[in-house]
């Protein structure tokens, strides 16, 4: 039989104080600051365009445009250009002044190097030369003149020194024998002995040192006369012990020198009265007449008073054209062009060489130059022609794609700088402005290609630039609409 069960002890008695754990401090008052400082927090960063301020832009979108790539070969645009000389006509000069005799060539003549395009008159020239001719004769004579008389004075000294001994001795054997008669003799007459022998004794000692200057002297004139012929200096430095005879030596071989400096100078002017081709060529124009006077190398003189006649080579031609602005990008160094001419039968191929500094303003054009390649005789400089750009040849790849995005910009949302072209973008998840460089390429009327930098998901910052930066922020106002439309965009060279 179970026990019996007292009920008593099931009940609860409610003036019994309740028995439990104690709550933590943190969980009863830090718990509920950290969740009402998270909310304070959350209110604050949805508040911060109202709290913070920001700088109030307006941007515009990235402008697409594809571009369909071209098969090689395929005619890209065209242009008008004109036939010249390359790399320019040869002016054909006369390189002294006179006046024209006789022109002996034609417009059109094809003539060689050397030959003679042109006679001055030569008169006043051949005298010049026949006056230097004779001057330098005269100077040439007059140094000989020096030579022979120091020649002659060390042929003729020795007969000169045996006199001088001969009278030494006469006077000395006078003056013993008056010696001896000096007792029958005045004074007088044995002083004038003495003198006589003196005198004579200083005239020997003369000559012999005069003997051994011209000695000197015989040796420099032989040394300066060997070294004149061959060509070279005077053979002497400046001394001042140099003699008379050997200083004017020296004297007279400059003169010499300066005579024939002169006479070559009125050669060579005789020689310029016939002007020569410098090379061969075709004769392009005739500058000058028969009867005019050319001023040569004249220092003050421009170079048409001297030109007779325009060369050029028939063998080496180009192309001068005239490309739009809007074609600029697709003028590529190298790439084919193709060339026709009414006056040829067929097209004629070239190349691109390379794009000039010659812009037109009037015609929005720049002159770009091509090559021709084996041009005909017919063609001629200054002959109009139609020149075809052609899609060059590209690197063949695994595959090639058919159209290419080209990234477009409006001029005034890119900002030039010292560094480079940047532009300020808006980055709207993180409400700051982003300075970002990029490359440019060819503009397109009031548009600007994107090479570089840009991706067609990017918001440019046109309104509010000023005191933008790096990394501040930014509040969109709007966005404006640009009505500017991209142009057909030019075509681009695909490899066939």
């Amino acid at each position: 039989m179970s026990a019996p069960v007292d009920l008593r002890q099931l009940a609860v008695r409610r003036d019994a104080p309740t028995v439990g754990p104690r709550r933590h401090f943190g969980l009863r008052f830090a718990l509920p600051g950290a969740v009402l400082l998270g909310f304070a927090a959350l209110i604050a960063w949805s508040a911060r365009d109202s709290l913070l301020p920001a700088h109030p832009v307006a941007v515009v979108p990235v402008l697409t445009s594809s571009v369909e790539l071209r098969q090689a070969g395929t005619p890209l645009f065209q242009a008008a250009g004109w036939v010249e000389p390359r790399p320019t006509a040869t002016l054909v000069t006369a390189l002294a002044e006179g006046v024209i005799d006789k022109l002996l060539v034609v417009e059109g003549q094809e003539i060689k190097a050397g030959q003679v395009v042109a006679e001055l008159y030569r008169a006043d020239a051949q005298l010049t030369l026949d006056a230097a001719a004779a001057d330098l004769r005269l100077r040439e004579d007059e140094t000989e003149a020096i030579f022979a008389k120091v020649e002659a004075d060390r042929v003729y000294l020795p007969f000169q020194i045996a006199a001088a001994e001969a009278r030494q001795k006469l006077a000395r054997v006078d003056l013993e024998s008056k010696k001896n008669a000096a007792v029958s003799l005045p004074p007088i007459t044995l002083h004038k002995a003495q003198g006589e022998l003196d005198a004579a004794t200083a005239a020997h000692g003369e000559l012999h040192l005069r003997q051994q200057r011209l000695q000197r002297e015989s040796s420099s004139c032989q040394r300066l006369r060997e070294a004149f012929r061959q060509g070279k200096a005077s053979g002497m430095e400046a001394d001042s012990s140099l003699t008379e005879t050997e200083a004017a030596v020296r004297s007279a071989l400059t003169r010499v020198v300066q005579a024939r400096v002169a006479h070559d100078t009125a050669k060579l002017r005789l020689e310029r009265m016939t002007v020569k081709a410098p090379s061969d060529g075709r004769v392009l124009a005739l500058l000058a007449r028969p009867g005019m006077r050319l001023m040569g190398l004249a220092p003050n003189s421009m170079h048409e008073a001297s030109t007779i006649l325009s060369l050029y080579d028939p063998r080496s031609l180009q192309v001068r054209a005239d490309v739009r602005f809007e074609n600029l990008p697709q003028v590529i160094p190298g790439s084919p062009v193709r060339i026709d001419s009414p006056a040829v039968g067929q097209p004629l191929d070239g190349a691109v060489l390379f794009p000039t500094s010659q812009a037109d303003i009037q015609k929005n054009t720049l002159q770009v130059k091509v090559s021709l390649d084996a041009p005909p005789s017919v063609l001629k400089p200054d002959m109009l022609v139609q020149v075809t750009f052609l899609a060059p040849e590209q690197p063949s790849g695994p595959a090639a794609p058919s159209e290419k995005l080209r990234l477009l910009l409006p001029r005034p949302a890119i900002v030039s700088a010292e560094g480079g072209a940047f532009v300020w973008l808006a980055d709207r998840a993180a409400g700051q402005a982003r300075r970002r460089p990029v490359k440019t390429g060819a503009a397109d009327g009031d548009l600007v290609e994107i090479v570089e930098g840009l991706n067609a998901a990017d918001k440019v910052i046109v309104g509010g630039r000023d005191g933008l930066q790096d990394g501040a922020r930014i509040r969109v106002t709007g966005e404006e609409a640009d009505t500017t439309r991209p142009a057909p965009a030019p075509s681009s060279p695909k490899h066939h």
